[in-house]
């Protein structure tokens, strides 16, 4: 058994905004009626995209970010780490 403390990196990413990304696929879900937080965090949960409405591009959006990506960026946002220090 090993006691040392495993490291988890992320690799680069590229020029994504996240929270923008977040926000249309939460118009989207909005749109067809679905409440939206629940939807997302099933996604983030299960990694299932039928999750997300295809309703404009929104599956194929959220895809575009990988999961761990997505909960990484909200805890940073919740917490109050500006990323661009």
């Amino acid at each position: 058994m090993n006691d040392e403390t495993m490291f988890f990196k992320l690799p680069k990413e590229e020029n994504i905004d996240t929270k923008e990304l977040l926000k249309e696929v939460y118009e989207a879900l909005t749109e067809k009626g679905y409440n939206p937080i629940n939807q997302i965090v099933g996604y983030i949960l299960s990694g299932d995209p039928t999750y997300i409405t295809s309703h404009n591009g929104a599956r194929n959006l959220i895809r575009k970010v990988e999961r761990d990506e997505l909960l990484e960026k909200m805890v940073k946002n919740y917490i109050g780490i500006d990323e661009n220090k």
